[in-house]
């Protein structure tokens, strides 16, 4: 599905990702866990070449797609959600989600709103209301059921949980398995370890912008020594 090799970038002469290198396998549910700091938003930011990495390589479905512009990586098939969600706050729920359409793509399932509004049911009740007059855990939802509208194979999500409710995590969990039972690839940069547990395939765990770990999930969680050095503050 996607595999990035040495791949480096900069913050003008901070050398954030320092040559890494990782694979995902489609249908999978993988997390990216790291302290703060260690280049989780930036990885994702940098598969989106949203900030250009300075060098490294980026192949998504077999294609080599490193130095494309953001917006032919989306509608290649990459669906991105940022850590500020960034929903238009004056259109309403409906009209984001039109913002984002996109055809559906071949072998694949149209997401339409009455299916998001299923995977989403507090949006269903939300069609008219404004962005800007939602709740942050319903904004969050907004901006994952943005991106879907554009038929993504590859759903990157960065931090989706921070700042919210518990009941709403929980819901965000559920939606995120409900995703993996389509088929749908997803990299999950997260801190919360109880979340990525209830989520996550595979892990990869990141430390100054390298890859220092990898494995399944369930092997993350029972290598206490790891957990204790890349994690533990």
């Amino acid at each position: 599905m996607l595999t990035v090799t040495d791949l480096h970038t900069y913050y003008g002469r901070a050398h954030i990702l320092q040559g890494l290198s990782f694979s995902l396998e489609p249908g999978q549910v993988t997390v990216l866990l790291g302290r703060n700091g260690a280049g989780k938003s930036t990885t994702l930011k940098s598969l989106m070449h949203l900030v250009r990495p300075a060098r490294g390589r980026i192949r998504f479905g077999g294609t080599d797609i490193t130095g494309w512009p953001p917006d032919r990586i989306a509608r290649a098939g990459i669906g991105y959600v940022p850590e500020d969600r960034r929903i238009f706050t004056t259109l309403t729920v409906a009209e984001n989600l039109d913002v984002g359409r996109q055809p559906a793509r071949p072998g694949q399932p149209a997401w339409t709103e009455d299916r998001l509004f299923a995977l989403f049911p507090n949006l269903a009740a939300m069609r008219q209301r404004p962005g800007g007059q939602m709740s942050g855990g319903e904004q969050q939802m907004l901006a994952i059921a943005r991106t879907l509208m554009g038929s993504p194979t590859l759903l990157l999500l960065d931090e989706p949980n921070e700042g919210l409710a518990p009941i709403i995590v929980e819901q965000l969990g559920g939606a995120i398995r409900a995703l993996k039972q389509t088929g749908l690839t997803v990299l999950l940069a997260e801190q919360n370890l109880a979340f990525a547990a209830a989520t996550a395939d595979r892990a990869l765990v990141i430390e100054s912008g390298r890859i220092v770990w990898s494995g399944t999930m369930r092997a993350f969680l029972d290598d206490a020594a790891a957990r204790t050095t890349y994690l533990a503050i």
